[in-house]
């Protein structure tokens, strides 16, 4: 048994403001019981305006660190996502949600960091100290992540390709991606609505892709981003 070592919280030193907008943020026992509540709240949702079908739940890891990649095509996906979860799993779960319009104002960020536990991605100067810090984050937290790799929603219905921030932060580590395919969200709440449709909603949940041997590199993760891509394309299709 390896020592008992008191360690600092991640976010130690950081502003209230600068925290909920952080990768090292870290949930205490009120941002815990807030995320419980509604995630909880949302499966009863889904279930009864959306009659939301979950199949493959049995294919989830039993723990992370693992990654839900899914298509995306409604702000309802992640929480879709989220509410299929095991309660275990929710407090290590975090949705990588856009920064320029989840965490723009200190409410909305407050909301998203407190209530969805989202981390920002910052579309236009995502560089590689941002993915290298989820990476990390990844890795020793054992956290689960919820990516939706085309980087958007779908404007049209259809899926976009995957693009290559997936693979880096999973190439050459022995951490699952867990592909995911959403059903009947773009109909439910497409870009041009804000308030949802009672429309049916289906989860359809792959088995678990690795890549410990896939090359850290460029050309490493367009192959992990076209292997994950063909498996939601292959799920939509069933």
């Amino acid at each position: 048994m390896e020592p008992w070592q008191l360690q600092p919280a991640g976010d130690t030193g950081l502003t209230p403001a600068e925290r909920f907008r952080s990768v090292r943020r870290e949930s205490g026992l009120l941002e815990s019981l807030a995320q419980q509540t509604c995630f909880s709240s949302l499966r009863i949702y889904f279930a009864i305006a959306h009659r939301l079908s979950i199949a493959g739940c049995e294919k989830l890891p039993e723990h992370g660190p693992f990654v839900l990649a899914a298509n995306h095509c409604s702000h309802l996906d992640a929480l879709v996502l989220g509410a299929a979860l095991r309660p275990r799993h929710r407090e290590r779960t975090f949705p990588i949600a856009a920064g320029d319009v989840f965490f723009q104002t200190v409410a909305v960020s407050v909301f998203s960091a407190t209530v969805l536990n989202a981390l920002p991605m910052w579309r236009k100067n995502c560089g590689p100290h941002a993915l290298a810090e989820l990476r990390r984050k990844l890795q020793e937290e054992k956290a689960i992540f919820i990516i939706f790799p085309e980087g958007g929603r779908t404007r049209t219905g259809s899926m976009m390709p995957f693009k290559h921030g997936l693979g880096m932060l999973v190439a050459e580590t022995n951490v699952p991606v867990v592909p995911c395919s959403l059903i009947g969200t773009f109909d439910a709440l497409p870009p041009n609505r804000k308030i949802p449709r009672p429309v049916r909603i289906k989860l359809i949940i792959g088995d678990p892709l690795d890549f410990p041997s896939t090359a850290n590199d460029r050309s490493g993760w367009s192959q992990i981003a076209k292997s994950v891509e063909s498996s939601v394309r292959r799920l939509a299709a069933q």
